[in-house]
């Protein structure tokens, strides 16, 4: 699945044919992905000019000077293409701008969405009203963890991936992130220590900075809108390395089930 830096990079590679663009013309090629497209996507979006584009957690924002935005998700395979030469059966949302661009939503799988909201109404919208802070921004503190996670008996792993804690966080990088801190994935959240948190969270920042960096990370589908990879999956740690040894310590990586997701890590380094 596409996790926050994907969905970042997806946004900033959008933005460079879309941001201050008219939409010329807009085809839904099916009726839904995960959910049915809204009725008046077509109608509301023809004509309007895009004022802006931003991402809250793994969701992708498209600010339009209608007063709506356009709230995508990319679900399990979900990737735009740009200026694609043919569309193809998996291109079920097409976007052509007055320049001449065109975009599409492929999404093999459709388990990705699609939704009108009112820009003034985007922090109350139910997939946003709950979410915690960014993990690369400024909320997003040791203190805020400490109070998140107080008294919390989950394992510390588990924590980090409920986005009413951290919004955006995903299995990749939450292991990534527990590794450069040192920091077992089964220990109880309301145990870990303060000082663990303060080492946690610029490792948290510096993961999703780099992967951002690097474009994101190719698993299976996954690829940005130009069709480039992204290559943070060279750079991983402890993610997806069962059996290959530590690069710290040497010896073999760990992997298991934690809450129906596979969890890597390495038993001497992380405590």
């Amino acid at each position: 699945m596409p996790e926050l830096p994907e969905v970042e990079t997806t946004v900033r590679g959008l933005a460079r044919y879309l941001d201050g663009a008219r939409l010329a013309r807009v085809e839904t090629r099916r009726a839904d992905l995960r959910r049915p497209f809204p009725a008046d996507l077509v109608q509301v979006l023809t004509g309007a000019t895009v004022t802006g584009l931003g991402r809250r957690a793994k969701y992708g924002l498209i600010h339009t000077d209608r007063g709506q935005s356009m709230v995508f998700h990319l679900g399990m395979s979900g990737r735009w293409r740009i200026e694609p030469e043919e569309l193809g059966k998996h291109d079920h949302l097409v976007l052509e701008t007055e320049a001449g661009h065109r975009l599409s939503l492929c999404d093999p799988r459709r388990f990705g969405s699609v939704d009108l909201v009112e820009e003034a109404r985007l922090g109350k919208w139910p997939a946003f009203a709950a979410l915690g802070p960014e993990p690369i921004g400024a909320a997003l503190t040791a203190s805020h963890l400490k109070a998140a996670l107080k008294g919390r008996s989950a394992a510390i792993k588990l924590m980090l991936l409920d986005q009413r804690v951290v919004a955006g966080l995903g299995n990749i990088y939450v292991c990534e992130a527990l590794f450069r801190a040192g920091i077992d994935p089964r220990k109880a959240a309301g145990n870990v220590s303060g000082t663990a948190l303060e080492r946690l969270v610029p490792q948290i920042k510096a993961v999703i900075g780099e992967a951002i960096e690097a474009g994101g990370s190719t698993l299976r589908d996954y690829a940005q809108p130009d069709g480039q990879l992204g290559y943070f999956s060279k750079r991983f740690d402890v993610y997806d390395r069962h059996g290959q040894p530590c690069a710290r310590c040497g010896a073999p990586l760990l992997r298991f089930a934690q809450g129906g997701r596979s969890t890597w890590h390495c038993g001497k380094c992380q405590k």
